[in-house]
């Protein structure tokens, strides 16, 4: 993508009422207002809030948006010209109920309050297959303890991959550490009994992962306390 292009989406999300694009200082500060007050405060209701993180263009937080309008979806992302898409699709169809922040996934307890989210999505992160990255897999041990204290008691998490090898490390380390493991499966487009929300859309990659056969993954899990 051209910076031209960049600028110009950064300068449109800027005009978006469903784009929050804070400063590091503003959120390692604790100083986001809507901080516990995401439900009361911006999509005034108290229905279920849903995250994805590392939303990438926003696709599947606008998908379970309408699928879903009885939910309050939030896609989260570093990179703000990528869910620019996912925004203004949003605005187009007039989806109330899904928002976007621009922030690192390291941060969410600052954006966030203790058991405020009911559940969480993980839609195709880098597996980070090198042993030194493994700080950085969105399924390991220290983000699975920053998850628990955003989510509600009951709250659940999924992940959805293609990369074989973050499904196993996953599993194996929700069985290894006592974590509840709700619902797994290899290959959701060939197995039954997929949940309806794990296959009634496609991300962008994942429609290129489809089109060369490269299996689908899905785990939906509870963090134990």
């Amino acid at each position: 993508m051209g910076s031209k292009n960049k600028l110009k989406r950064f300068r449109e999300n800027e005009t978006f009422q469903n784009v929050f694009q804070p400063t590091r200082e503003e959120v390692v500060g604790d100083l986001m207002p809507l901080k516990g007050k995401w439900n009361s405060d911006f999509f005034k209701n108290d229905n279920p809030l849903v995250l994805e993180l590392g939303c990438g263009k926003g696709e599947y937080s606008v998908g379970l948006a309408e699928r879903y309008p009885d939910k309050n979806f939030i896609g989260i992302d570093i990179k703000g010209a990528r869910f620019w898409r996912g925004a203004k699709t949003a605005v187009e169809n007039g989806l109330h109920n899904v928002a976007f922040i621009r922030t690192q996934i390291e941060l969410i307890n600052h954006v966030f309050a203790e058991n405020e989210v009911d559940e969480i999505w993980i839609t195709f992160p880098d597996p980070q297959i090198k042993y030194k990255r493994t700080k950085h897999r969105m399924t390991n041990s220290e983000f699975l303890k920053l998850y628990k204290r955003i989510l509600k008691k009951e709250g659940v998490v999924n992940l959805k991959t293609d990369s074989e090898f973050m499904h196993g490390y996953t599993l194996g380390l929700l069985h290894g550490e006592g974590h509840e493991v709700l619902y797994a499966n290899h290959n959701v487009y060939t197995n039954e009994g997929s949940p309806e929300e794990v296959t009634a859309f496609q991300t962008f990659y994942e429609k290129q992962y489809l089109e060369i056969n490269k299996a689908i993954t899905y785990i939906r899990f509870k963090i134990k306390d």
